[in-house]
């Protein structure tokens, strides 16, 4: 009886991780939630999400605050965008714009995250306003912020 129960729990176990990656690989994108300035930004305060900008960039506190460096905003969104694009699919926006949102998915379930770069003038030079949040769940385990951390550190 005992094994008879396993057996049925594993099944349902394994038919919902089925129907959970089939529904979270097509759930559909809109770009108005999605595609958000991340310099006017509100945090949900869920620990699902991760902010890098320039002292005083944004109206939300930051996580970290974004290097300056000696180029302009047009040319170093266009370097992150040359690390982001071979793991990401972009969802709007663009080089030319200054301002693109990416979509990255985990690999086994497929849950969608949204990582939100704008660059903007700094000082000499610019830096990256960079917002990578969760869609679904409260907390990330971190994912987000080694993401933006990792991009950064291949700049």
């Amino acid at each position: 009886m005992i094994l008879t129960i396993l057996k049925w729990l594993v099944i349902a176990v394994v038919i919902a991780t089925i129907a959970g990656a089939i529904y979270f690989r097509t759930v559909s994108h809109d770009v108005a939630q999605w595609h958000v300035d991340p310099s006017t930004i509100e945090r949900t305060g869920k620990p699902n999400d991760y902010l890098v900008a320039p002292a005083g960039a944004t109206t939300a506190t930051a996580d970290a605050v974004a290097r300056m460096r000696q180029t302009d905003p047009k040319s170093l969104l266009f370097q992150l965008d040359a690390i982001a694009r071979p793991q990401s699919e972009v969802l709007a926006g663009s080089v030319d714009e200054l301002w693109i949102t990416y979509i990255q998915k985990t690999r086994l379930l497929g849950f969608p995250d949204y990582i939100t770069v704008k660059a903007v003038p700094e000082g000499e030079g610019a830096a990256l306003i960079i917002w990578s949040r969760s869609r679904f769940g409260h907390s990330d385990l971190g994912v987000n912020k080694a993401r933006v951390e990792a991009w950064l550190s291949k700049l």
